[in-house]
């Protein structure tokens, strides 16, 4: 679904000589003629009334900072530096305000005590480079008289823009006990240093506030007596703030989209295609509209190579922590529904994964029926790489050679090689350190082989319910539909019944691809499959 943000001029523009890789600064972009996909209409909306408290939370590498700089230029009145784009033709006044910038990924966290150090000396050097005294006394009081009195100075109100406010909290997560209470005590240390805002004389001298970073769940008590400040997260009217449409990908990126389909000799639409099933998939709200992961598309057109460019990047540690901690189904997360109340609790003593997940850009709103959130990947980039994360991560093979095995399954099925199939699946679980894979249930050998094909690329379902029960996973590919029923300590010969007896290949005998079927009994005293079965589904018409 297109943007409804028409973007009428994009395509009388030429296409700047360089694409922005690793580029967050507005100015550098423009003046260093990089490429800068024009959002200046929301940032028009947003910034247009008198006085404005917004807080937004999107995934990392999703172009939060550059949001940022782009703020504080027009904030700072530089006109210049919006020739061309879409705000040039409104009725901005191109005003100059007082802007306090505030990152917090240069901020010390390791305790409370070197969080508030570090906000203080902040605070100190913010207030000389402007020309102001350097207040003694608390935190608190030393961030307010800074924006008061760089309002008085000055004689027009302050500007304030924070990012990666919730970096102090989210680095101690998933860190046990101790990292709880570390994050909750740098929690109170924000909580005092963001309550400034919400006083009455600092209130008043302020124009514009904008806090933005990965998590929404900080925000709820480090800002809940802050009641003008406007969560956008889901807001419909900002889908599309951050990340690429699919309409400003073929406008901004005409000429690469060309370049590449030069190089891969492949149609433009089929570049296009391709892109979409790589990049695109993120939805923040109700709305339909979703958008590209702008880092990936530029590394990639950059490249000129389809990778993963993100995930290396954007990979939260606390996150995968959390996973591993609560022991937490993943097999589980392509068939999440969550309710709309779900996306509020986001408490330090009640950590629920699925919010954090979609927060960090980990899953995504597939589908909203007026109830329910249906959750899943974005796309290829996100799924097999964290999949193949986590994969890695439970497994910890002890032979690094056989760490990439498992991306031979698909070729192994499509080649009919059930042998290699199951030989491979094999030397994978042989190669499971034995302190890792001893002792381990029927869910663990489930998981484990669900994560084998998932990371392979394959498009692998799991627990797919139908009118007579659930497939433990349905693998679908160009011309197969493969049915798998996993077993532990018993026979394939029970796997294949059940899928026979409860007709679990009902819903696909009208299509068109052929459908296979594949039982698999794994041995937990033995660490391996020992007994499996695969063929046609008219191979087994008796069992």
């Amino acid at each position: 679904v297109e943007s409804p943000h028409g973007y009428p001029d994009m395509k009388e523009h030429p296409m700047p000589q360089y694409l922005p890789v690793g580029i967050q600064d507005f100015e550098k972009m423009i003046l260093g003629d990089f490429l800068y996909v024009d959002k200046t209409r929301h940032i028009y909306e947003m910034a247009r009334p008198l006085q404005g408290f917004y807080f937004l939370a999107r995934p990392r590498r999703f172009g939060k900072s550059l949001l940022i700089s782009t703020f504080e230029n027009l904030f700072k009145g530089k006109e210049a530096l919006f020739k061309g784009l879409w705000i040039e033709k409104s009725d901005w006044d191109w005003k100059p305000y007082p802007v306090i910038k505030i990152d917090f990924s240069s901020i010390s966290s390791r305790s409370p005590e070197s969080l508030e150090a570090d906000l203080k000396i902040l605070v100190r050097q913010t207030a000389q480079s402007l020309g102001l005294a350097s207040e003694r006394g608390s935190l608190p009081w030393r961030f307010s008289r800074l924006i008061v009195d760089l309002a008085e100075k000055s004689g027009a109100p302050v500007v304030i823009l924070m990012d990666e406010y919730d970096k102090p909290i989210i680095e101690h997560l998933g860190k046990g006990p101790s990292g709880i209470e570390l994050a909750k005590k740098n929690r109170e240390i924000l909580r005092s240093f963001f309550g400034v805002i919400k006083s009455g004389d600092v209130s008043s001298a302020l124009r514009f506030v904008f806090i933005t970073g990965i998590s929404k769940f900080a925000r709820v008590s480090i800002f809940s007596d802050l009641n003008n400040l406007n969560d956008i997260t889901m807001r419909e009217r900002y889908a599309d703030l951050l990340g690429y449409t699919a309409e400003e990908l073929s406008a901004f990126f005409d000429s690469c989209i060309q370049s590449l389909s030069a190089k891969l000799r492949k149609d433009p639409s089929q570049i296009l295609k391709k892109i979409e099933h790589w990049y695109d998939g993120y939805r923040f709200t109700e709305s339909e509209i979703r958008v590209y992961n702008p880092f990936s598309v530029v590394r990639m057109f950059d490249a000129e190579k389809f990778e993963n460019y993100w995930f290396e990047t954007a990979t939260p540690a606390f996150l995968v922590h959390l996973i591993r901690e609560k022991q937490y189904p993943v097999t589980d997360v392509e068939s999440l529904k969550l309710p709309r109340e779900y996306f509020s609790v986001y408490d330090l003593d009640r950590l629920s994964l699925e919010p954090l997940l979609f927060q960090t850009g980990y899953i995504t709103i597939r589908h909203y029926d007026e109830i329910l959130f249906h959750m899943g990947y974005p796309n290829q980039e996100v799924r097999v790489s964290f999949l193949s994360y986590l994969f890695n991560d439970l497994t910890q093979l002890a032979d690094v050679r056989l760490s990439g095995a498992y991306k031979l399954l698909p070729i192994h099925l499509e080649k009919d090689q059930p042998e290699a199939f199951i030989e491979t699946v094999q030397s994978i679980l042989a190669a499971i350190p034995y302190s890792q894979i001893a002792g381990q249930d029927e869910a663990y050998y489930h998981t484990v082989f669900y994560l084998m094909l998932a990371a392979s690329g394959a498009d692998v379902r799991t627990e797919v319910l139908t009118s007579h029960g659930r497939i433990d996973l349905m693998l679908t590919s160009e011309d197969r539909i493969y049915i798998i029923e996993l077993k532990c300590n018993r026979n394939s010969k029970a796997a294949i019944r059940q899928i026979l007896e409860k007709k679990y290949y009902q819903g696909c005998i009208h299509g068109q691809k052929k459908i296979f079927l594949m039982g698999i009994n794994f041995n937990t005293e033995k660490r391996t499959v020992d007994d499996w079965q695969w063929g046609p589904l008219a191979d087994f018409t008796e069992i």
